[in-house]
């Protein structure tokens, strides 16, 4: 298992990054980013398990 974070300038950006990684290992994708108050940006975390297959 590996926790992955991903720090992007909007959700559409975080969330184009996870349907990469979705695409490569099979994950436990996120549905929101979160923000930091007064911090730009967005970030979001999913969790892959790297010994599993991605789902079809």
């Amino acid at each position: 298992m590996a926790a992955v974070e991903v720090a992007a300038a909007d959700d559409e950006t975080a969330f184009a990054v996870q349907e990469l990684l979705a695409a490569r290992y099979a994950i436990a994708p996120a549905d929101r980013t979160t923000r930091e108050p007064g911090e730009p940006g967005v970030r979001l975390r999913c969790f892959l398990d790297l010994r599993q297959e991605p789902r079809s």
